[in-house]
């Protein structure tokens, strides 16, 4: 009997180990992540300074900024809110209502949080009072890409990355209900014309309701609804547990969670298009830096089982780092579009890094 029971316990002990084994280790996590960020610094921005593409890559800095002990990524990033004095949208005829053009507001409200500079809240605080005194009743069916008028509402699934996302954390410093309650009540609309319920997915926008992919299989862009599941494990910290609405966001994170990990591929990516890996055969690590972000995010809150998602977290986060060049440059990221395109190991984007960063710094929690 003895005997039995020291075998079962190597075993166990055994088993262990392995689980042990394949989470990394803090400081491999570090060392890549600064690699990566270290890069990016180093690069001159192609696009404007407050561009959505750049509010997706100060998104996550800003969260490795905070894990670093290294100064140079707050100088860096304050240097750029300096130089955007805390509000210069990259296309003023926009308008106020486009949130392409206040998507860098998240890393304003974060910077504000560490260093309390009034400059870094009250533009951004003007900007959103004006949408809620002044809210949109243009349809959400309104093609702004075609006809060109700035869009006034979230018609376009990447846009809850980039517009709620600014309220919720303005909610979270000023505790105004005005801003969540605004929040709310656009992101039902968005839900309401983009989300498919059998599917669990964001349609890009509404000219993609009847498109299909070679396979018959519906269009679901990877790239959009990375933006939309990051963008949840975003806002649902912003809200607090007694508020009326909360268990709706949480059930809409746990839903795509469920759909999101199971179409992860063999080598931990997911593609371009989520339903159609065979016409789109290369990863994509815009999509996939979110997708583990929001999975490793909803491991660290309590929210995902971790005996299910951490194995989905762990491959992930490890195809992550495979595409990442010695240098730090990381590859695989799709271009700039609005539906799913062929990817190349060179190709780059500055969003792409942002969403390595935001997975990396919750990757970092769970790690040894």
């Amino acid at each position: 009997m003895k005997k039995m029971t020291g075998m079962i316990m190597a075993i166990l002990f055994s088993l262990a180990i392995t689980a042990q084994e394949q989470i990394p280790q803090k400081t491999e996590v570090m060392e890549v992540m600064t690699k990566v960020a270290d890069w990016q610094i180093q690069q001159k921005l192609r696009h404007r300074l407050a561009d959505w593409t750049n509010g997706a890559l100060y998104a996550g800095m800003v969260d490795f900024a905070k894990l670093s002990d290294d100064q140079k990524y707050l100088d860096w990033l304050y240097e750029i809110g300096e130089k955007t004095n805390w509000d210069k949208m990259p296309r003023p005829a926009r308008e106020m209502y486009h949130a392409d053009d206040y998507a860098v507001g998240m890393m304003y409200l974060e910077m504000y949080k560490l260093k309390k500079e009034d400059k870094m809240l009250q533009t951004m605080k003007k900007r959103l009072d004006y949408q809620i005194a002044n809210p949109s009743n243009r349809s959400m069916d309104h093609n702004w890409w075609r006809d060109e008028a700035p869009a006034q509402r979230w018609t376009w699934c990447d846009a809850l990355f980039m517009g709620p996302t600014v309220f919720a954390k303005m909610y979270g410093i000023t505790g105004e209900r005005k801003y969540i309650d605004f929040m709310n009540k656009e992101y039902h609309a968005t839900t309401d014309f983009l989300y498919d319920h059998a599917e669990h997915l964001f349609y890009r926008d509404s000219r993609y309701f009847h498109q299909r992919e070679p396979n018959g299989k519906k269009m679901f862009w990877g790239r959009g609804n990375g933006w939309v599941f990051g963008g949840l494990a975003i806002i649902l910290p912003e809200l607090e547990d007694n508020y009326k609405e909360k268990m709706w966001y949480e059930k809409l994170f746990t839903d795509m969670a469920k759909k999101v990990a199971s179409l992860q591929d063999k080598d931990g990516y997911w593609h371009a298009s989520m339903l159609d890996m065979k016409n789109y055969p290369h990863p994509e690590t815009s999509s996939t830096g979110f997708f583990v972000y929001g999975l490793a995010w909803g491991v660290n809150n309590g929210y995902l089982d971790r005996e299910k998602y951490l194995p989905v977290v762990l491959k992930g986060w490890e195809a992550l780092t495979k595409a990442v060049y010695p240098n730090g440059k990381l590859g695989w990221v799709q271009p700039i579009g609005e539906n799913p395109k062929k990817t190349k190991k060179d190709m780059t984007e500055v969003y792409g890094v942002g969403a390595f960063l935001k997975a990396g710094c919750e990757v970092y929690k769970l790690a040894l």
